[in-house]
């Protein structure tokens, strides 16, 4: 059933029914699509790779841009349309309706004893860590280009920055939902860490009283005492 998300026109929605067939085989900690997992990292890394030491091995950088700009390419679309499907269960996509509007899609599978066997642990450690891993070095590869006034490879280095990005963000918004569902989370990490830091300055402060007290009794035990036999 689809959801619309009406500030942003976004849908999300369970996975298709297609994969409902896969859903009674068991859950294992070892890699049940090697291909997939295999091109997930592939195209990626070579990317990376390819612009790490292109320059050492080939003067013309028109060559290397259109090499790293194709791997790109290619991951983007393995990423977007097969690996996420078949490694995680989750898949997005764009669509136009008949009235010229575009909606965001955002698909997962549904959340079900039988269906919570269908994806490996190792394969979801694997997508996870190459989704995140990688824009993030993107990420550096921009800061260096830019500080280094590398300026021929910025253009290269925002295709990777985007390709990526959106890939992460796409898949994000699929695992967590809307963004009305990611500011709920934001607010109660904050409420959290908020009564958190309530119930410690609390804790400190009866710490506090507690000490208070015990040297106001000391004062009036031993110390008056004291000061009253010098007098008597």
């Amino acid at each position: 059933m689809l959801q619309q998300d009406s500030n942003d026109d976004t849908e999300d929605v369970s996975l298709f029914d297609a994969e409902e067939e896969t859903a009674n085989r068991p859950k294992k900690s070892k890699i049940r699509h090697p291909v997939a997992s295999f091109f997930h990292l592939f195209f990626r890394v070579s990317a990376i790779v390819v612009y790490l030491l292109c320059e050492l091995f080939s003067s013309s950088f028109i060559a290397c841009m259109v090499t790293i700009i194709l791997l790109l390419s290619c991951d983007f679309w393995a990423v977007k349309n097969v690996t996420g499907r078949l490694m995680v269960g989750l898949r997005w996509w764009n669509h136009i309706d008949e009235d010229g509007k575009s909606h965001w899609v955002f698909e997962s599978r549904k959340a079900s004893a039988q269906e919570s066997k269908t994806v490996s642990e190792a394969e979801s450690r694997i997508f996870w860590l190459g989704l995140i891993a990688c824009p993030v070095l993107w990420v550096i590869f921009a800061f260096s280009a830019l500080f280094s006034f590398r300026v021929k490879w910025l253009a290269v280095v925002i295709m990777g920055v985007v390709l990526q990005g959106a890939n992460l963000y796409g898949y994000i918004r699929c695992k967590v939902g809307s963004r009305k569902n990611l500011t709920n989370m934001a607010t109660s990490y904050l409420g959290k860490q908020f009564l958190k830091q309530m119930v410690v300055e609390i804790q400190q402060c009866h710490a506090w009283i507690s000490l208070h007290n015990c040297k106001h009794f000391f004062e009036d035990v031993f110390l008056c005492p004291l000061f009253l036999s010098l007098f008597f």
